[in-house]
């Protein structure tokens, strides 16, 4: 619906109209669900022992939430190369917070959790884990460019990370191989696949696809090892059989890419209240792990597990308002100095991006 900041020329239509000059509110929109999802992930964690319904939502929760949001970073990395002002935004946006943030959760955990492990840069703590996977995700994009079929590629290294013991004790690459497909495919997607999914007869047929879901979640906690719905550890890591791995990798993913299609069928595609919050997800994700440790070394889900289904309201209520508020642009502003670090004096002036701003600056001023 145009409103009293729609561009009235012609001029002004066609520059607004370029790929680039506008977000898309389905995509914010998708982010900021993923990342209330994965806020919830975080708090039941420490409530859902003997809760097996809660259990069981985990399970489906931890099944595509992550799958979604890596799928959406994927899709907005096509255009990844090795421009230098690509680079640099990757070591600007992704390594550097990746550095802070390491280092902020150790200290945070050594002096509120009061725990003496040494501080590593190699060993991704709770969250950071992303971040690490990421840069080398990206990294790796043109090489997808380049094969003829990236996806199974993707997959069959996906199923060498689950039999191979130990990967996550570096960089935790487990994770990183095991997510591999989800990135891939985002890698794949083009805009037509995301309309296909939010026609109203896919959004129908999601509803059963989801209650058949929460059944098997609720069937698979006494009955399947948890660790494979957070695809870090190789199937001897688990306990199970080498053969699970490459079988349970190929599972997992099928059953993400079907949840994370229901969950993307139902996503708004118009403006809302939450659209201009994906804007601000990785701030959300980043910052919302001190709140859940911190009220995890105060005691607070101790104490919201005693008043059983009550206190699981809280507890989701609570997480799905502190990452929501950890999203908002007034602590983005607060962030931005570890998030989106200008640090023009590490690189060199790349004449090239030169030209562009310049570029740009005209473009802006309707020349």
């Amino acid at each position: 619906m145009p409103d009293r900041h729609t561009p009235t020329s012609a001029r002004e239509q066609s520059r607004t109209d370029r790929p680039g000059r506008q977000r898309d509110a389905f995509f914010d929109n998708a982010k900021y669900l993923a990342i209330v999802l994965v806020a919830l992930g975080h708090s039941w964690s420490a409530i859902k022992t003997d809760n097996r319904v809660l259990e069981g939502l985990y399970n489906v929760v931890y099944t595509f939430h992550m799958p979604a949001f890596i799928v959406i970073s994927g899709y907005f990395s096509r255009s990844f190369d090795m421009r230098p002002d690509r680079l640099k935004r990757l070591v600007t946006g992704i390594a550097v917070p990746y550095l802070l943030f390491q280092i902020a959760y150790s200290l945070f955990r050594r002096y509120a959790g009061h725990a003496d492990d040494p501080i590593s840069l190699v060993s991704p703590y709770y969250l950071t884990w992303f971040l690490c996977a990421l840069f080398i995700w990206r990294l790796t994009t043109p090489l997808w460019k380049l094969v003829r079929r990236p996806l199974p590629l993707a997959l069959g290294i996906a199923m060498v990370g689950s039999v191979t013991p130990g990967l996550d004790d570096n960089l935790d690459l487990g994770r990183v191989l095991q997510f591999l497909p989800c990135f891939v495919l985002g890698l794949l997607l083009k805009p037509e696949h995301f309309a296909l999914i939010r026609r109203p007869a896919v959004r129908v047929l999601s509803v059963p696809v989801f209650a058949v879901a929460l059944a098997v979640g609720w069937w698979s906690v006494p009955r399947v090892d948890g660790g494979w719905f957070y695809r870090q550890s190789s199937a001897q890591d688990i306990g199970a059989p080498w053969w699970t791995g490459p079988l349970m990798t190929l599972v997992m993913f099928g059953c993400a890419l079907l949840l994370t299609a229901c969950f993307l069928t139902w996503v708004p595609g118009r403006r809302t209240w939450f659209t201009a919050l994906g804007a601000g997800t990785l701030y959300g994700y980043l910052l919302h792990g001190f709140v859940v440790k911190g009220t995890l070394y105060a005691g607070g889900f101790d104490l919201a597990e005693r008043y059983g289904a009550l206190g699981t309201v809280v507890v989701t209520v609570l997480a799905a308002a502190a990452v929501t508020v950890l999203c908002t642009k007034p602590v983005q502003r607060v962030f931005r100095f570890a998030m989106e670090p200008k640090m023009e004096w590490a690189f060199r002036e790349d004449p090239a991006e030169v030209a562009r701003e310049r570029h740009k600056q005209r473009e802006t001023a309707g020349v």
